[in-house]
């Protein structure tokens, strides 16, 4: 596991360049992401040629992990996990299971590396990974990455402090103010809208093998534990046949969700929207993902076969959005110059990125009616990300009762008319158990 105190701290550029070195190689690497996201997954896939896949310890049952790592290690010699945010961040409770990514590295055995940002210290850096090597008994910090080192001396003074500390230090990246991955307002730049990625991860994956000692940073890693439990799915699919949009406006789907829907004999009919594109009739169910909606209303509006087709298929098989896919589903979105567009409204609410507003957390929620998602009662854990907000919340049943990590109510939340329903929740998996919280 790649971890730091931080998020910033450079975690994705020395996973990415691990990826790639080790591709070029020739050795069959596989990346993976703790907590909620969808951009970085990507980056790992264009990296390896290999799909990537989250794991969360609060939104995820034991069984689906053990799952998902078993699957991870499939024709693969070597898996590497980029950690969200910092190594010991998450919920406050329950313990163990609270989504930070030390989680998941303790429980599974995971030895983690630690990158470790040594702008504006010296010596310090080695209080900073003796801290972090000591703070959780059962966790393995197996070594070190400096990064952002300033001169020979400063390095000199950055390792010998973290040697000192009893941890062994991997290599160094110096400060590079040339490499900066562009961002937008959810993250990362996708890298499906990179035009220059091929010649980014050939840079990254050169730089780190001049950086960094591969052949001990590959002798850190140990076997993941055996489970031979069955496979276990987030969620049921929800049709044999199941239209996903997938383009750059619907691009938000998690992989597990995917696979484990293929694993179960489904067949995924992928179709886009900003290609005019609609769901294949022929298809059980129809899911909308997130993405940015928002970037492209204008043309999504315009899209008249797309969002015909969509209202056809609403006749007679289920169709869900998530997040984006939720605001396409509405009367009309706000773009951020304040222009309305038309959107299909087989919901009526009407959303808006003009009037932003942050909301980030973790999830949990419970169905109110029998729908895509499941039966009444059904309990789903997983996030919201987003910044357009609902504007006019029109008059349909609501969708689910709305918790955040903690348990508090959040109230009812998203719509639900007929076969059509969404709202702003991600799913990342579906509970064992559909009591009341």
């Amino acid at each position: 596991m790649i971890a730091a105190p931080r998020s910033g701290g450079g975690k994705t550029t020395v996973t990415l360049g691990l990826l790639a070195a080790f591709k070029a190689m020739r050795v069959r690497v596989r990346g993976a992401k703790t907590g909620p996201d969808y951009i970085d997954p990507a980056f790992h896939e264009a990296a390896t040629g290999r799909s990537s896949f989250n794991l969360d310890s609060w939104a995820m049952p034991q069984p689906l992990l053990n799952s998902l790592l078993d699957h991870s290690a499939h024709e693969t010699d070597f898996v590497i996990i980029e950690s969200a945010m910092g190594l010991f961040d998450g919920l406050m409770a329950p313990d163990k299971a609270r989504g930070a990514p030390a989680d998941i590295a303790e429980q599974f055995g995971i030895p983690v590396v630690l990158v470790l940002d040594v702008s504006g210290q010296g010596q310090s850096a080695g209080a900073v990974a003796h801290g972090f090597a000591t703070f959780r008994p059962g966790l393995k910090v197996a070594g070190v990455i400096l990064n952002q080192v300033a001169s020979a001396r400063h390095l000199a003074m950055a390792e010998s402090a973290v040697t000192s500390a009893g941890l062994k230090v991997l290599g160094a990246f110096m400060r590079d103010p040339t490499l900066v991955l562009p961002e937008r307002h959810l993250g990362l730049v996708q890298a499906r809208e990179h035009h220059d990625l091929a010649a980014l991860l050939g840079h990254l994956a050169t730089r780190t093998q001049a950086a960094l000692n591969l052949d001990d940073l590959y002798a850190t890693a140990a076997p993941l534990p055996p489970h031979t439990q069955q496979q276990h799915f987030a969620l049921p699919p929800p049709g044999q046949r199941i239209a996903v949009a997938d383009d750059a406006a619907f691009s938000f789907f998690y992989g597990h969700l995917g696979q484990g829907w293929r694993d179960a004999g489904a067949e995924l009919v992928p179709f886009s929207p900003l290609a005019d594109e609609g769901p294949d009739q022929s298809c059980d169910a129809c899911w909308l993902p997130g993405g940015y909606p928002e970037l492209y209303a204008g043309t999504l509006s315009a899209a008249s076969t797309f969002q015909d087709q969509l209202s056809q298929f609403a006749h007679h098989s289920p169709v869900h959005g998530e997040c984006g896919g939720f605001m396409v589903l509405g009367r009309a979105l706000e773009d951020s110059q304040g222009k309305i567009h038309a959107m299909a409204g087989l919901l009526n609410h009407v959303t808006s990125f003009a009037k932003r507003k942050m909301t980030l957390g973790y999830r949990e929620t419970i169905v109110r009616s029998p729908c895509i998602l499941g039966e009444v009662g059904t309990r789903l854990r997983g996030h919201e990300f987003h910044y357009a907000q609902v504007i006019e919340p029109g008059q349909d049943a609501p969708l689910v009762d709305l918790f955040d990590g903690a348990g508090n109510s959040l109230g009812p939340a998203g719509g639900q008319r007929g076969r059509v329903s969404g709202s702003y929740f991600h799913v990342m998996a579906q509970q064992e158990h559909s009591n009341d919280i």
